[in-house]
């Protein structure tokens, strides 16, 4: 289900202050990358990673196919910088970045 507009405002302001978990070079995804996106995803559920690709196209592709293999959804997406989100089954209440909504 997609996130409703007053949730992605929510999200995007928890982001604000997020540190990017993890950096994607020119090597693209590869098998490490994709299990410390899924480890950061389950843990934190809302996490902010850096795409350090120099062609849109290619970085839009890129961020592409991080959505559809982790099953996350984009909150925010600003240069190089992606905002993603997935509910976790059942969160970690000291790890998740969702902690601080009222």
């Amino acid at each position: 289900m997609p996130l409703s507009s007053d949730t992605k405002k929510q999200y995007r302001a928890i982001g604000h202050n997020l540190k990017p978990i993890v950096t994607i070079a020119g090597n693209g995804i590869t098998e490490g990358v994709l299990d410390e996106l899924f480890r950061a995803l389950r843990d934190h559920e809302l996490i902010k990673i850096k795409v350090a690709i120099a062609e849109r196209d290619v970085r839009k592709s890129v961020t592409g196919n991080i959505v559809e293999q982790t099953g996350a959804e984009i909150v925010q997406e600003i240069g190089k910088t992606v905002l993603l989100f997935k509910k976790a089954g059942k969160p970690n209440p000291k790890l998740t970045n969702l902690r601080f909504l009222p």
